[in-house]
């Protein structure tokens, strides 16, 4: 399978910047999810790889083959929209072959790779249906089903899965991992949802209302150690704590000293610095307790979901928001003094 590498590309409509600055070089035979909030510029940079926009600047590089300029209909990728935009007049395998159909392939050999593709996405025996008497999760399929029909070099899907609900798109993102490790196929999705992220991705590209690349890692390293603020505060819950940078390579948070096992290069004694720390990272003991690497104050709110507990800590200027499972839960109510203790080796220190 390919491997993609984009060079500097940048994406301008007039004086609008869609696509800054962004280098990434995406292994072959891996799940890609390009992540950010809404007008960050991942669908501009999917269109971008998938030839139906030109970047303004820059390489698009296929196996180190230079596919800048090459035409959408040359480049061989297949691609689900948003809308699915299937034909709602023809069948399930009209739709499906519609692509081998503009390319002349025979029909027995068309209704042959329909009736596979079938069975690929789990609907069998569904080929002479119309795409109107079929669910969501079934149009859905059949989408991807015709996306790999033309077996594509890459699979680009820009949120396919948006308008599912939340069951049946869970359901799909697991499908789609699925079938993705069968196939080995190098595969790119476009979302603004981390969960769908953190769960189908081996990488995840992050990209931020500036319109550039934030971080690019796999889901674990991105969530754990972020590489800015924003990636922190975007991906998942972060405790983000304004401070100092010491002498002694330590962090002051309002008057308390935090230890920390590593400050990156770049950051000075004297420096405004941001520490991110994971809720779930940090533990809650009942009453005041001070020191280093503990902040006191009191329970102000405690929200149980079921498979977790969270418990809000009012420290004066701050919050602090622990996470623990129903089991480890601390014995502490609302409105009870309550002592937070901060790990070391889960505060990550971020350049301000």
């Amino acid at each position: 399978m390919p491997a993609l590498t984009l060079e500097n590309i940048e994406k301008r409509f007039g004086k609008v910047v869609a696509v800054r600055d962004v280098n990434i070089h995406l292994p072959d035979g891996r799940f890609v999810c390009f992540l950010g909030p809404s007008g960050c510029g991942k669908t501009t940079l999917l269109r971008l790889v998938a030839g139906l926009e030109n970047p303004t600047r820059g390489r698009i590089l296929l196996d180190g083959a230079d596919i800048t300029h090459t035409p959408a209909h040359r480049r061989n990728f297949g691609m689900v929209f948003q809308s699915l935009a299937l034909f709602p007049h023809l069948s399930v395998a009209e739709n499906i072959t519609y692509s081998l159909k503009v390319r002349k392939v025979d029909r027995r050999e068309r209704l042959r790779r329909a009736g596979e593709l079938l069975e690929l996405v789990q609907l069998p025996g569904l080929m002479d249906r119309h795409v109107g008497q079929l669910s969501g999760g079934q149009r859905q399929r059949v989408a991807i089903a015709r996306a790999l029909a033309i077996e594509p070099r890459l699979f680009l899907l820009d949120e396919p899965l948006s308008a599912l609900d939340a069951k049946l798109r869970e359901d799909m993102q697991l499908e789609l991992r699925m079938l993705q490790q069968r196939l080995q196929i190098t595969t790119i999705l476009v979302t603004h949802d981390q969960r769908e992220a953190m769960t189908m991705s081996d990488l995840v590209v992050v990209m931020g209302p500036d319109n550039r690349v934030h971080q690019m890692g796999t889901p674990l390293e991105i969530y754990r150690r972020p590489a800015d603020t924003f990636v922190a505060d975007f991906i998942g819950t972060s405790n983000l704590l304004e401070g100092v940078c010491s002498e002694a390579g330590e962090v002051t948070v309002a008057a308390t000293r935090l230890a920390v096992t590593e400050v990156p290069g770049g950051i000075s004694p004297g420096d405004a610095v941001t520490v991110s720390v994971r809720p779930e990272s940090i533990h809650v003991l009942p009453g005041r307790e001070p020191g280093p690497n503990r902040f006191c104050g009191r329970v102000s709110f405690i929200r149980d979901v079921g498979s977790s507990v969270e418990i809000f800590l009012d420290c004066g200027d701050f919050q602090i928001i622990s996470m623990s499972t129903p089991k480890g839960r601390p014995q502490v109510a609302q409105g009870d003094e309550a002592t937070a203790e901060l790990p070391a080796d889960a505060c990550v220190v971020l350049k301000r």
